[in-house]
C-alpha cells in the first residue's frame, strides 16, 4: 500500500504537468496555425511512438532488472517536455515536444506498471490500479483547472499565443516536485520485484490466446477513443465552450476518472470481467454528446469519457497482468502497448481526417469501434484461464 500511495503521489504531480498542458494544446495548436488532419494525425503519431517504445522499454526493463533507473529517466523526458512549450511559437515545434512527452511516457509505462503489479498481488489488483489511477486523476484534474486559472487572471477572452505559454510556463513546479517524490520512493522501495509475496518461479512461457486477443479488443476500444486534443479543436472550431472553460471541461473528465476507478476497482476485485465489459460499453457512448451537443450535453459527454478513460487506465491493467506471465511482465505490458499504439494511432489520423470531412463520420466510426470490442472480450475471456474471469 506504501509504495502505491508513493507512486500514485508521482503520478498525481505527473498528471498535474502533463494533462495540464494536454488540455491546452489542442486549442494551441489551432491558435499557431496547425489544420485538424495535423492535430488528429500528430496526437495519433505521438501515441504510436510512444506505444512502439514502451516494447523496448518493457523488454530492457525485463532483461535488466532495472526498472527504476528507466523509469526515472522516462519521467524526467516526459515530465519537461509540455512546460517548454512555455518558449515556442511554431506548431512544427510543438508537436516535437508533444511526441517528446509520448516519448518519455513510452520509457517509464511497462518498468512502473510491472513495479505497481507486484505490489498489487496482495491488495487485489482492481483495488491498487484503480487507487493509483484515482490520484492519477486528481492531479489531472488539479492541473488543467491551475492553467484555466491563469488563462482567467489573463483576461480570460480573445487569449493569444503569450497567454497560453505563460500557463505552460506554470508547469514546471509540479514536475520538479513528481521527481523529488520518485527519487524518494526508489530509495525506500530499491527491490520492487520483492513487494509481490509468495512469488512462484518465475515463468519464461510465451503470450497465450487470451491475451492475444484481449490486446486486439483493447485495441479497437483505443482507435475509436477520441484525444481530448481534437476535442478542444472542435470546442475552438464551433464556439460550444469558450477558451478558459476548454481546461475546466477536461479537469471534469479526469475528476470523472478518478472517481471510477475507485468504484470499478473494487467491483472488478468482486465481481470481474462483467465490471470492464459494462465500463467499455458505457463510455463507447461519449462522442454523440461532446460533438453534436451544447454546453449541458457537452457535459454528460465529458463525463462518459471519463468513464471510457478510467476503465483503459485501472481495470483494462488490472485484467492484463493477470494474463502475462510474472518474468515477461514489463514486456507483455510493452507488448500490449505497441499494438495499442497501432489502433490509436490509425484511429486517431483516420478521425482527424473524417473531422475536416463530416463530424457525423468521426461520430460514427467512434462508437462503432469501440463497441466492436466487446465481442472481442467475451472471447478473450472464453480463452483465459478462470482467475481472469
Amino acid at each position: 500500500m506504501a509504495f502505491v500511495i508513493m507512486i500514485g503521489t508521482v503520478s498525481l504531480f505527473s498528471d498535474m504537468t502533463y494533462e495540464g498542458g494536454r488540455s491546452l494544446v489542442g486549442q494551441f495548436l489551432k491558435l499557431l496555425g496547425s489544420s485538424a488532419t495535423a492535430v488528429g494525425v500528430a496526437v495519433g503519431a505521438g501515441e504510436f511512438l510512444g506505444y512502439a517504445i514502451r516494447l523496448i522499454s518493457g523488454y530492457a526493463a525485463d532483461r535488466t532488472g532495472a526498472y527504476w533507473r528507466i523509469t526515472v529517466i522516462g519521467y524526467c523526458l516526459q515530465l519537461f517536455a509540455l512546460p517548454l512549450l512555455a518558449f515556442v511559437g511554431q506548431w512544427q515545434i510543438a508537436i516535437g515536444l508533444i511526441f517528446l512527452e509520448r516519448i518519455g511516457k513510452a520509457i517509464r509505462n511497462p518498468a512502473r506498471d510491472a513495479m505497481l503489479s507486484y505490489a498489487t498481488k496482495e491488495m487485489g489488483r482492481g483495488w491498487g490500479y484503480g487507487l493509483h489511477e484515482a490520484m492519477d486523476q486528481i492531479g489531472a484534474f488539479l492541473g488543467p483547472v491551475m492553467v484555466a486559472l491563469a488563462l482567467f487572471l489573463r483576461g480570460g477572452t480573445n487569449l493569444g499565443i503569450a497567454d497560453y505559454q505563460a500557463a505552460f510556463a506554470l508547469l514546471f513546479v509540479p514536475a520538479v516536485a513528481a521527481i523529488v517524490v520518485l527519487l524518494t520512493a526508489r530509495s525506500r522501495f530499491p527491490r520492487p520485484r520483492d513487494l509481490e509475496s509468495k512469488t512462484p518461479q518465475i515463468s519464461t512461457s510465451g503470450f497465450s490466446r487470451g491475451f492475444w486477443l484481449f490486446v486486439i479488443a483493447s485495441g479497437f476500444v483505443g482507435a475509436g477513443f477520441v484525444d481530448f486534443a481534437l476535442m478542444a479543436y472542435h470546442f475552438e472550431t464551433v464556439g460550444t465552450v469558450v477558451d478558459e472553460w476548454i481546461p475546466i471541461l477536461f479537469a471534469v473528465g479526469m475528476a470523472i476518472d478518478a472517481a471510477a476507478a475507485l468504484i470499478m476497482g473494487r467491483l472488478y476485485d468482486r465481481i470481474g470481467f462483467v465490471t470492464l465489459v459494462g465500463a467499455v460499453a458505457l463510455g463507447s457512448l461519449f462522442a454523440p454528446f461532446v460533438f453534436f451537443g451544447s454546453l449541458p450535453v457537452v457535459l454528460i459527454g465529458i463525463a462518459l469519457w471519463g468513464i471510457g478513460l478510467s476503465a483503459q487506465e485501472s481495470i483494462l491493467k488490472a485484467a492484463l497482468a493477470a494474463l502475462i506471465p510474472i518474468g515477461r511482465r514489463a514486456y507483455g505490458f510493452g507488448m500490449f502497448a505497441i499494438v495499442f499504439g497501432v489502433f490509436w494511432f490509425a484511429g486517431s489520423a483516420t478521425m482527424g481526417f473524417l473531422y475536416d470531412r463530416d463530424v457525423a463520420f468521426l461520430v460514427a466510426f467512434s462508437v462503432a469501434l469501440q463497441l466492436i470490442a466487446l465481442p472481442l472480450f467475451f472471447l478473450a475471456r472464453r480463452a483465459s484461464s478462470p482467475t481472469v474471469a
